[in-house]
């Protein structure tokens, strides 16, 4: 097991290599689901403006 985890010398070069890989999968998974939720907001916040400038436009002077 240590042979394997030596990688024949190279094992300074490999395992970092596999957390980048790893850290570049989940920040990939990620950060769809965060812009989803930013855009949602900000889709909601649009939606609460335009609701309120009706309002304001059809309430009696």
């Amino acid at each position: 097991m240590n042979a394997f985890l030596a990688m024949g010398g190279y094992a300074a070069y490999v395992w970092p290599a596999y957390a980048v890989f790893f850290a570049v999968l989940l920040a990939d998974a990620i950060a769809p689901r965060l812009r989803r939720g930013r855009i949602l907001r900000e889709l909601r916040a649009r939606l609460a403006r335009q609701t309120a400038r009706q309002q304001r436009g059809a309430a009696p002077p």
